[in-house]
């Protein structure tokens, strides 16, 4: 089927690879979410997840935060339960379903060019996967708190929110 949209940002429980990996599994991917998941830009208000393999972890993450295509993002490890979306002071790094690590990235404003953050993070030893979903839902289910639902993408209306 056709994608509709070009964005999302995933893998706050820390199961980003699996997650994806199922998607691309699926004939239709239909995401269902609460109209506090809309935002006009990807970046300032959720921080964006990548998976590192562990070895040398704290170099990946400096090569992370230093990317161009990530500029002014704040690159931190993620601690104690991974799915969790936080760091615990004191804790181990928290270790995924694969046995790898979460970094997170936070930015004040959102990212300039989504894909080339996407395809930079690819591209960067290390990194397992990232939390950038790319043309890969075919519909959204936007659900309201007064109990309504609208409805965008195949069979429904074009994207409102961004």
């Amino acid at each position: 089927g056709e994608k509709v949209f070009a964005f999302f940002c995933k893998g706050g429980g820390g199961a980003l690879l699996r997650e994806k990996m199922v998607e691309v599994m699926a004939k239709k991917f239909v995401c269902i979410v609460d109209d506090s998941k809309l935002c006009k830009g990807l970046g300032p208000s959720f921080a964006l997840p990548v998976e590192i393999v562990p070895f040398c972890h704290e170099h990946t993450l400096r090569t992370i935060a230093a990317l161009p295509e990530l500029k002014g993002c704040k690159a931190v490890v993620r601690t104690g339960d991974c799915s969790n979306n936080k760091v615990e002071e004191g804790k181990p790094p928290a270790v995924t379903d694969n046995g790898n690590y979460i970094v997170d990235l936070s930015f004040d404003a959102p990212i300039a060019d989504v894909k080339a953050a996407a395809a930079a993070l690819k591209k960067t030893v290390g990194v397992v996967e990232h939390g950038v979903f790319e043309g890969m839902t075919y519909q959204v289910i936007v659900a309201f708190a007064d109990g309504t639902t609208r409805t965008a993408g195949q069979g429904g209306e074009a994207p409102w929110w961004g």
